[in-house]
């Protein structure tokens, strides 16, 4: 694998904080945080960086690392087994703009951290992540 394990335990972190995020259901807030019981935590907004910066991270990889990430999201999801690996990442790089394309594609999946994670732990790699 061509990616750093710590690169994409970052990674699946800040994925799993985007899916717990949820709309707006408190609209109308604006009380002190500590009387909603801190509830719009887990609200996403237009002041939420966390998209952004899973964005940021994978723009700094560079095109070896991004076509590993995708071809570990697509052997989590199934599309792939593990001894395909090689042509899991072949396929990743084919796939039209790799760059700004494997953010648009992790952000646009659901539980991709999570898919992620599985891709991992396919190919028999233990990532130091919290229990979910």
């Amino acid at each position: 694998m061509d990616i750093a394990v710590d690169k994409v335990t970052e990674i699946i972190l800040r994925l799993r904080a985007i899916e717990v995020k949820e709309g707006a259901t408190d609209p109308d807030s604006g009380s002190n945080p500590i009387d909603d019981g801190s509830t719009d935590v887990l609200v996403s907004g237009t002041d939420d960086a966390t998209e952004g910066e899973v964005r940021g991270m994978i723009a700094g990889l560079n095109d070896d690392e991004r076509a590993n990430l995708l071809a570990l999201l697509y052997v989590g999801r199934g599309d792939y087994e593990p001894e395909e690996w090689a042509d899991a990442v072949r396929f990743a790089r084919e796939r039209e703009g790799v760059g700004e394309g494997a953010a648009h594609e992790l952000l646009g999946t659901p539980d991709a951290g999570d898919l992620l994670d599985e891709g991992l732990d396919a190919l028999g790699i233990v990532p130091d992540l919290p229990q979910a």
